[in-house]
């Protein structure tokens, strides 16, 4: 068996006991695998067969695995198309709604990584969109399970390649330190990080926008898919919005239908009733 076809059947094996799934990982397992062997040599194991042993006597090691199969794949302003529709049409809609009920508007970033996803929503509101919604706030949540990641959204400093999809008039809020092109003081902190892991724990309260994009759908199996949809969708206001990954797709059956044709972004209908006892 060659090295990539024993880690192929070790995660076939090990990813549906983590409640992941194999599909997800199809292109992105040489990553994992490169950690998986990583872990073997710090464990002084011979082979991935040892470490699947080590798995069923040491329990402990289960967390440390999960770890070894997070992708934290992002980057500022991913995906054009979607963060084009998002300042046209989405979060204008959405923030029509939170003046009309004198409230903010509330967004959730779910699996947030080094926060690229939260901070291009902060620009695009602080840079085109607040002007025309004065007297309305912007509340950001974003989490993710990895506290070294959360570190480093908090500092809001990224890689020249990481600003390769930002548009010109949303360049103006980093400035270059040393070779890291860093967020402004004004924009900087106004993100609230949080260490949660979405397959246990979800923010309280209302959302009019929810982010969950290349984590749940792509790497969660069916039934963690559909538990997490549920939380999410207790959690967004009536007619509040899902934005999914470019080549993501809910579980059914569900309540959601498309803001419009090919964009991956989602209306909720109506409420939800909660399937594990669980509110927000």
């Amino acid at each position: 068996m060659t090295p990539d076809a024993e880690c192929v059947a070790f995660l076939r094996w090990c990813l549906p006991q983590l409640g992941l799934r194999w599909e997800g990982f199809r292109k992105v397992r040489g990553t994992v695998c490169k950690r998986v062997r990583r872990r073997l040599r710090e464990l002084d194991l011979p082979d991935i067969a040892a470490y699947h042993r080590h798995l069923e006597a040491v329990s402990r090691e289960w967390p440390v695995l999960d770890g070894l199969c997070r992708i934290p794949i992002s980057r500022l302003y991913r995906d054009r198309g979607v963060f084009d529709c998002l300042a046209k049409e989405v979060l204008p809609a959405c923030a029509r709604n939170a003046a009309a009920e004198r409230r903010p508007l509330r967004c959730w970033s779910a699996g947030c990584a080094s926060g690229e996803e939260a901070v291009t929503l902060r620009l695009l509101w602080d840079l085109r969109l607040a002007a025309d919604f004065a007297g309305t706030a912007l509340e950001i949540i974003a989490t993710d399970v990895d506290p070294v990641l959360l570190g480093r959204a908090a500092r809001g400093c990224y890689s020249a390649g990481a600003l390769k999809d930002v548009p010109a008039d949303l360049r103006v809020a980093f400035a270059p330190i040393g070779d890291e092109w860093c967020l402004k003081p004004a924009h900087l902190g106004s993100i609230d990080y949080r260490c949660e892991d979405m397959r246990a724990a979800w923010p309280a309260g209302l959302f009019d926008l929810v982010l969950c994009r290349n984590l749940a759908f792509t790497y969660f199996d069916f039934a963690l898919q559909r538990r997490v949809l549920s939380q999410i969708a207790l959690r967004l206001r009536p007619g509040g919005v899902l934005v999914l990954g470019r080549h993501e797709a809910l579980p059914a059956p569900h309540d959601f239908v498309p803001w419009r044709p090919g964009a991956n972004i989602f209306r909720r209908t109506h409420r939800t009733a909660p399937d594990d006892g669980e509110s927000p």
